[in-house]
């Protein structure tokens, strides 16, 4: 690590002090709307990205054994389900510093799942902004060879280039776009396809 950087942990803190800072700016209306996360409100995005936080060990392995591993997320979110926004708003301010799964790899999981969720609800609610710089140059190395993601097959064979951030990954026909575009496509959502050009792009929107 450079000297003066930010770990992933620190990134991952201030992530989530963003995201915490927009939720509380939502209506209540819009806790209800859905997501670019299928069958998901912002409310269950937001029980998801917390509902790990104060798992034991014991109880982690009980959850993915309940959610039978796909559906262990689904799990976390019915356990919240009960809360209301400000509670989960709440919750969410009291566990800014990651703890337990999210807390894994030295932060990267809460940085990206904080990172992409954010960005699930302001696409979907019409709320852009840009994805801070330093966040995005340590999270797109990341993202292409987690396979809990599904990143590599859906980039395999094409070449990804950020047009605002220094990255770039694999060979191939070329995906261009903003650093934010292609965390978003890597990790699934279609929408971001609309903000991508190039000649793979195509290919890359077939996967999705």
């Amino acid at each position: 690590m450079i000297v003066g950087e930010k770990s992933l942990m620190d990134l991952a803190y201030d992530e989530r002090v963003d995201l915490a800072d927009f939720l509380e700016s939502l209506e209540p209306r819009e806790w209800h709307a859905p997501t670019l996360c299928e069958k998901w409100t912002v409310k269950d995005v937001v029980a998801h990205v917390v509902s790990y936080e104060e798992l034991s060990r014991f109880a982690l392995i009980g959850r993915f054994a309940k959610g039978l591993v796909v559906h262990a997320n689904q799990v976390g979110v019915r356990k919240f389900a009960q809360r209301s926004p400000d509670e989960l708003l709440e919750f969410l301010r009291n566990h800014l510093h990651p703890k337990g799964l999210t807390a894994a790899f030295g932060g990267m999981i809460a940085l990206v799942d904080a990172t992409v969720h954010h960005q699930d609800i302001r696409r979907a609610l019409g709320y852009p902004r840009i994805a801070p710089a330093e966040r995005l140059e340590r999270i797109l190395p990341l993202v292409p060879r987690n396979p809990r993601l599904g990143a590599g097959r859906r980039i395999r064979g094409l070449r990804l280039r950020a047009t605002d951030v220094d990255w770039q990954h694999g060979d191939g026909p070329e995906v261009v776009g903003t650093g934010e575009a292609l965390l978003m496509a890597m990790t699934g959502r279609g929408a971001a396809l609309r903000d991508l050009s190039g000649p793979g792009t195509q290919k890359l929107a077939s996967r999705l």
